[in-house]
């Protein structure tokens, strides 16, 4: 890992109307728009779904650095995440975040630890502890 701080510097741009281009150097651009929810069209990536993707996308990268360092053996991890959000205070805002973890373990692997490293993940992933909404997680572990 390269030592803090780090920086990443993404670029937004868009006319009066119509879709919100989301930019950075060296990866795809992202084609943008508001949600149903806030008159969207709805078939577009928006700020509130990016958000709930870097959730589920950083609690599973962060899972898979703590049982690389734990030697879990896992074979599949899935998570979903919902978000809801709410006017509080005069304040529009994400009030509530779920995430449900699945993971799949081979013959002979240990839930209990499994679950604990799960439970890390989610207390140390870098997205859900730079907001100001805590999640709750709901795991389910299986074997085979």
């Amino acid at each position: 890992m390269h030592p803090f701080p780090h920086h990443y510097r993404v670029e937004a741009a868009g006319a009066a109307a119509g879709s919100v281009t989301v930019s950075a150097a060296q990866l795809p651009s992202i084609t943008t728009a508001p949600p149903v929810e806030f008159d969207g069209p709805g078939d577009q990536w928006s700020p509130e779904t990016l958000l709930m993707a870097a959730v589920v996308d950083c609690f599973i990268l962060t899972f898979r650095s703590m049982a690389q360092a734990s030697k879990l053996a896992w074979e599949h991890v899935s998570c979903s995440g919902e978000g809801v959000v709410d006017r509080i205070d005069g304040t529009t805002r994400f009030s509530g975040l779920s995430l449900t973890a699945c993971l799949t373990l081979p013959s002979g692997a240990d839930p209990d630890k499994a679950k604990r490293l799960l439970e890390k993940a989610e207390r140390g992933c870098l997205i859900t502890n730079s907001l100001a909404v805590r999640p709750t997680l709901t795991c389910d572990v299986k074997i085979g």
